[in-house]
């Protein structure tokens, strides 16, 4: 049976670096589970390894498309499991690690079976989102599908979107579809949970943020716009993009756009841990002591991969 492990966890707790650690330890490739680091020419928003870490492990599903484009968890699952096979051939081992955490499911137990996107209503609902903004998709979802809108954040951009496509196109809530609750048969994984105290994450997502600006973030943003890429594009509205494109009706100081930031930043890394959390057989594991994790993953690698 093909083995597969995950490094997986919270935005700014420390995957990259653990993930590579190992990767270059046992000779590994990673596939990366970042639904922001998919896009092309957004690195410092994204925090995407650099150029010289890429060269030193090799890193899979980084800037794959341009902002306009939507990505998603089919889309994903597609293409890790051609790397995954690809990576299998070459005699390397795949480690997957990320923290977008419907990838990663869709991954380990497969996608519902809800239709696939209709582009003509795909490209309805983004002219309505153009014209009255994102809060018009949420609006709209909770008159056609009220049970479905309790389930989903209003500011959770792809499922809302999702939930309307699928609603608008069949009659059917998205959340009558079966949704996979079974690992899949055909691999066997391990899951490697990185966890941190709670303020030490916060203080180091308030630093990330710093680091970010201090290495060139409004740069990067003016650089996005000038090249024609518009603010509601799928990829300009990740977080810290959206913010400072926001920013530029003049209403708030560069400090405030900073720590408006840093607290979305703090509140998408809370609903990271809720949803993987309820992920059976993640193996929680403190990133500060990297021989133990080291450890779990060699015996689980072991013999046949």
């Amino acid at each position: 049976m093909r083995k597969l492990y995950f490094i997986l966890g919270c935005t700014a707790g420390g995957k990259g670096t653990v993930g590579r650690e190992l990767a270059s330890r046992l000779g590994a490739q990673i596939i990366s589970v970042d639904s922001m680091k998919i896009y092309r020419r957004m690195d410092i928003g994204t925090a995407k390894p650099s150029l010289a870490q890429r060269a030193r492990v090799p890193h899979h599903l980084l800037d794959v498309v341009d902002p306009p484009e939507q990505f998603n968890a089919g889309r994903f699952v597609t293409e890790a499991e051609r790397l995954i096979s690809e990576i299998r051939r070459r005699g390397k081992i795949p480690v997957v690690s990320g923290g977008t955490a419907f990838y990663i499911t869709s991954l380990l137990f497969g996608l519902p079976e809800a239709p696939p996107v209709d582009p003509a209503v795909r490209e309805k609902l983004r002219n309505m989102e153009r014209d009255e903004g994102r809060a018009a998709l949420y609006r709209a979802l909770m008159q056609s599908d009220p049970d479905g809108a309790s389930r989903i954040q209003p500011n959770d951009r792809y499922r809302v979107m999702r939930a309307l496509e699928v609603f608008q196109a069949t009659g059917r809530s998205l959340f009558s579809y079966r949704w996979p609750r079974v690992p899949r048969s055909d691999m066997q994984f391990l899951l490697i949970g990185l966890e941190r105290p709670r303020q030490e994450l916060y203080q180091r997502i308030d630093t990330r943020v710093e680091t970010m600006f201090e290495a060139g973030l409004l740069a990067e943003v003016k650089a996005l716009l000038a090249r024609g890429f518009r603010p509601r594009d799928p990829g300009m509205r990740g977080i810290g993009y959206r913010e400072i494109l926001d920013m530029r009706c003049g209403c708030e100081t560069l400090a405030e756009v900073r720590e408006r930031i840093a607290r979305t930043t703090r509140r998408y890394a809370k609903r990271q841990l809720t949803f993987f959390r309820a992920v059976p057989g993640v193996c929680w594991m403190s990133p500060e002591f990297p021989g133990a994790i080291r450890t779990k993953v060699e015996a689980f690698v072991g013999g046949s991969t």
